[in-house]
């Protein structure tokens, strides 16, 4: 018997490799809600899912092997470019209850020192003026407008990328653009319209062409468009629903009053020793980040990070011990069969400083504690933008223009880039800064790391 077809309740803007491995293998524990959904670029993912009819497998890679899993969630997908249209009429449709966001940082097109709308964007400047939109904020906007002028209740909004109080961030983006669309629609979703906060934990590498390869030998069936991904899963979300939702709680999702601890943590011990290791690893040479973290004066460097700079920054979430999770991340991060490409973790540097590393060093700076770990972590980045930036970032250009032959001019550049950083704290670490990054451009990323780790 063919196994009956889940009805879309959820529609999920930017489906990608995350999502499929994160929130759908929640979903995948319960029945009647299927998810439509939204590629914001291109094609590709879309043509790859409906050769199996929108199947796909998850595969936990473990340090034995592969735990293969078949996900059924996903009902169909959209591509936006090719018919915004089709995309407001699904995010209108009575029966959605749930929409969920996984655009990364840049996807939000905010300013991330700020976490206002960036109207000065062409895309955005065209989603105002049309009424069919090109961003997440102004799917959202323009679904929830189409709702509204149908005598709909409106649905949830839950983002799922690492961005810290992301429901928030949400909100006020969509606020923004709607308000400049129609200030009576902005005034209904304040009012209507919740915006609840997640926390979303897994590492999920770039899945490579030998991973499709050994799910096809393991599975019988050839996929092209699997997932790979660690073990461990954690989904944290901030209790303010409305509407008809799925119970994430009875699928393992953690329903609390208050996400920031949470959020904090993994944002700052797991996410902000990533951007560590991938800007200071790919200097010192290493691929990935079990390959880095195997090295000692690599390990020792993070033992640093969290526990004399991290850490002392965090509140403890309930039923939590902060050593342990490092304790914890370290052993995922060493896990062998996990091949996380640093350069995967690189991306976007200048929309993930400011949550993974930036409020880290401020709140040690208030409390007058040391930053060495994190400013050799800042020092490299710097460091990476000049000789492996990545093209993607949405400032890669500024970036590299920044770079002078003088590294003190270089790191006064770059932090004069109020995009990214504020007052007071560009004027603090200027000078420290600027020794470390002078340093590390006359000695090897692995001899910064033992300085720091030693």
């Amino acid at each position: 018997m063919t196994k009956a077809k889940r009805p879309i309740r959820i529609v999920h803007l930017g489906l990608g490799a995350f999502y499929r491995a994160h929130a759908c293998t929640y979903l995948q524990k319960l029945e009647g809600w299927g998810v439509l959904g939204v590629s914001l670029r291109s094609a590709a993912v879309r043509d790859r899912m409906r050769q199996r009819g929108y199947r796909y497998t998850a595969a936990a890679l473990t340090p034995d092997g592969m735990d293969l899993q078949q996900i059924d969630v996903v009902q169909d997908m959209l591509v936006a470019p090719e018919d915004p249209a089709a995309v407001i009429n699904a995010l209108a449709e009575p029966a959605v209850s749930l929409v969920t966001l996984t655009v990364t940082e840049k996807g939000y097109c905010h300013d991330p020192a700020t976490g206002t709308l960036n109207t000065n964007h062409p895309v955005v400047k065209s989603d105002i003026a049309h009424a069919l939109p090109q961003t997440a904020p102004g799917f959202l906007a323009r679904g929830l407008q189409a709702r509204r002028a149908a005598g709909l209740p409106p649905f949830t909004v839950l983002s799922c990328d690492n961005l810290p109080a992301n429901g928030a961030v949400t909100r006020r983006v969509t606020l923004d653009l709607a308000n400049h669309v129609d200030p009576d629609l902005a005034a209904w979703i304040a009012a209507e319209v919740t915006f609840p906060s997640a926390m979303v934990d897994r590492i999920v590498p770039a899945t490579t062409a030998e991973d499709i390869a050994r799910i096809a030998r393991l599975s019988g069936n050839m996929d092209a468009a699997p997932v790979v991904h660690e073990p461990f899963t954690q989904w944290v979300i901030t209790d303010d629903f409305v509407g008809d939702l799925p119970d994430l709680a009875t699928a393992g999702a953690q329903i609390v009053p208050d996400i920031a601890p949470f959020e904090r943590m993994k944002l700052r011990m797991l996410n902000g020793a990533h951007s560590a290791l991938a800007y200071l690893g790919s200097l010192a040479g290493f691929a990935t980040v079990a390959d880095a973290v195997a090295d000692e004066t690599v390990a020792a460097y993070l033992q640093v990070l969290w526990h004399e700079e991290i850490i002392p920054t965090l509140k403890v979430p309930p039923d939590t011990s902060l050593e342990d999770y490092a304790a914890a991340l370290m052993s995922r991060f060493a896990n062998p069969g996990i091949q996380h490409r640093l350069s995967q973790i690189a991306m976007d540097g200048s929309q993930k400083l400011p949550q993974r590393l930036l409020g880290t060093i401020e709140d040690r700076l208030a409390h007058g504690g040391r930053i060495d770990a994190l400013l050799l972590a800042l020092a490299g980045w710097i460091a990476y933008t000049a000789n492996q930036s990545d093209d993607a970032d949405p400032m890669a250009a500024k970036l590299r223009g920044c770079h002078a032959s003088d590294p003190r001019q270089t790191v006064h550049n770059i932090l004069s880039l109020s995009a990214i950083f504020k007052d007071p704290l560009s004027a603090q670490i200027t000078a420290p800064l600027s020794d470390v990054y002078t340093d590390l451009t006359k000695k090897s990323a692995r001899a910064m790391l033992a300085t720091v780790a030693h």
